[in-house]
């Protein structure tokens, strides 16, 4: 089955003209389409959506003379509905179907003698075209070609890197603050009541992955219930690591240190108001997170406040901890990728039914950064108009980066570690998106940066002689001298 995407280009009679694309699907063995809308042919269009075209007698003569026409799927096949449209004068067949658009699968052979083209397009794309553009409309088809690279995910990879890069220097600040600190004993208790950082040692590693396995599971069987939990969660803990970034900023500012008292405690004024805006922030996004014209900026800013915060508070201990960690999930993600196709009924793997929405739901998981697409495609309308990189694609490899920025400052490296792997850490995002540009499917980015920033990581260790220190990490303290 050759089934490819095209565009159905609308355009109404008012002043000026409306116009309006519609995602279509067409079976490449029957029907060429135009490259671009230069090369292409309007045609009126004819609604008889009241009808399926499987008889002749369903339409008055002369009533589709030189017209496109949109008819219900029905019971007859494409063949059946194409010879009696082009029978009819029709010059264009589209099939409305109200389930969605599934693969046309008419054997070639009996569509030898048909000339006009046809389309399958989904019925309420044919309710909003009258909504939006009156009942006297032009079409036309056409299928732009794929472009070759899309330069959102530029976006996306500036976006990355900044993150862990940002997220590895913030954690090893924290490092720095918690040596001072050790080394000052009047500082001590002070800087432990305000350290909320999170350690994970291999069995709480392991135990993590296994809530991922099991929470993946879970949202592909009940998603419907379980998305809107996901929407809560991430509006609180977004809320929370947007004020935990900006308070760090605001804390370097000396200005408006007014505090007021309240409860035996005291706050500064401006951090009250800090707070306020992260969570009208969180709540602006709730609500209008299904526009797509600019709610994926509020998102993305809420994506990474919640990828740095948690890069900042999970701590790992060693080097052996991230070999854990990130060689689970690459097992997990490869796994939910390539080898749950195999498992499912529909063919589908669970990770990417699970990142789209499963079974056509309009809710989409808020755990990704989106950037609109740049380049017009027929996939960017039928698809994903968005480029998309999952949270966990930034968060566990800058785990590795935040603890090679936590060891460069316990050992007084001078950074060569930290530098290194937020290095590999980019090379891997190219090499996926090389890898995606080539082989034009969806790819599972820690297949790519586990490996670059693991090896990368072991390769300075062992150059350096300090591979024993750097996989035991913490257990291993260097005097810190102030």
């Amino acid at each position: 089955i050759r089934t490819e995407e095209g565009i159905l280009h609308a355009t109404g009679n008012g002043v000026p003209p409306k116009t309006k694309d519609y995602c279509v699907i067409y079976n490449s063995n029957w029907t060429t389409l135009p490259g671009s809308l230069n090369n292409a042919t309007f045609r009126i269009l004819e609604n008889l959506t009241s009808t399926v075209l499987c008889n002749s007698s369903e339409v008055a003569p002369g009533l589709l003379k030189d017209k496109a026409v949109v008819v219900m799927r029905g019971n007859c096949t494409f063949l059946e509905k194409a010879i009696i449209a082009e029978s009819l004068g029709a010059k264009m067949l589209l099939v409305a179907s109200k389930p969605g658009l599934s693969p046309l699968a008419d054997n070639k052979t009996e569509f030898k003698d048909v000339t006009l083209p046809i389309a399958l397009i989904r019925y309420s794309d044919i309710m909003d075209m009258q909504l939006a553009l009156g009942n006297e409309v032009n079409v036309t088809l056409y299928s732009p070609p794929l472009p070759e690279f899309d330069c959102s995910m530029v976006v996306i990879f500036v976006i990355a890197v900044f993150t862990v890069a940002l997220g590895g220097y913030w954690s090893g600040v924290s490092e720095l603050e918690n040596l001072k600190a050790m080394a000052n004993p009047g500082e001590r208790e002070t800087r432990r009541k305000k350290e909320e950082n999170v350690t994970f040692t291999p069995l709480t590693v392991i135990l993590f992955v296994v809530i991922c396995c099991v929470m993946l599971v879970l949202l592909y069987f009940f998603y419907k219930w379980l998305v809107y939990v996901i929407i809560s969660v991430f509006c609180l803990a977004s809320a929370m690591s947007l004020y935990n970034c900006l308070a760090a900023l605001i804390g370097e500012v000396p200005f408006g240190l007014c505090r007021v008292t309240c409860c035996n405690k005291t706050i500064e004024v401006r951090l009250i108001f800090l707070a306020g805006f992260c969570i009208a922030a969180s709540v602006v996004w709730a609500v209008f997170r299904n526009e797509d014209r600019w709610a994926w900026i509020l998102q993305d800013i809420l994506g990474v406040a919640f990828c740095l915060n948690f890069i900042k508070t999970l701590k790992m201990p060693n080097f052996k901890s991230c070999v854990i960690l990130l060689g689970l999930l690459l097992l997990y993600d490869v796994f939910f990728v390539f080898i749950t196709p195999f498992i499912t009924k529909n063919g589908a793997s669970i990770m990417v039914e699970v990142a789209a929405g499963p079974f056509g739901n309009s809710e989409k998981l808020p755990v990704v950064i989106r950037v609109p697409r740049l380049e017009y495609s027929a996939s960017t309308l039928c698809d994903v108009p968005f480029s998309l990189l999952g949270f966990g694609d930034i968060i566990v490899p800058g785990l590795l980066v935040a603890y090679c920025r936590r060891f460069d400052v316990q050992t007084g490296s001078s950074s060569v570690y930290y530098i290194s792997c937020t290095i590999a850490y980019a090379v891997g995002m190219v090499l996926t998106f090389v890898v995606l540009a080539l082989m034009k499917m969806g790819q599972p980015a820690l297949l790519y940066l586990v490996p670059c920033t693991l090896i990368t990581s072991s390769l300075v260790a062992w150059r350096r002689k300090e591979m024993k220190k750097f996989w035991k990490g913490s257990s291993y303290q260097v005097g810190w001298m102030p």
